[in-house]
């Protein structure tokens, strides 16, 4: 819902004198509304989306260490991207999270090594 202010001010001037002299009973047209600047809503959103963003890659990507490493490490890797790109406020968390996305992919890395798969094997 947005609200609109028109301004309403009282013109003066040598032809609006000059109307009101020759006893015209017209009123004088308003002026057309000054152009309005675009509502800011949609950047605090695309801010609030790129601090979502970082704070997701974060938790993806310290997940990703546990479990799921090969899907949560590159989700982690473009999310914490996406939210440097849209200049999060939160620019730690994003690096974080993206440090983490990788580290998920070298654990993973390790592990096909070690064991020859990608399952995680905890059991003897």
């Amino acid at each position: 819902m947005s609200l609109t202010l028109i301004d309403r001010t009282r013109r003066t001037g040598p032809d609006i004198d000059h109307a009101t002299e020759q006893g015209a009973d017209q009123d004088v047209a308003p002026e057309a509304p000054p152009a309005q600047a675009p509502d800011p809503a949609p950047r605090r959103a695309v801010g609030r989306e790129a601090d979502g963003l970082a704070v997701t890659s974060f938790v993806l990507g310290l997940i990703g260490l546990l479990a799921f490493n090969l899907l949560l490490g590159p989700t982690a890797i473009v999310m914490a991207l996406l939210s440097l790109a849209r200049r999060t406020r939160r620019p730690g968390r994003a690096y974080l999270g993206l440090a983490l996305g990788v580290a998920d992919l070298v654990v993973l890395a390790v592990l096909v090594t070690v064991n020859g798969t990608v399952a995680w094997n905890l059991g003897a």
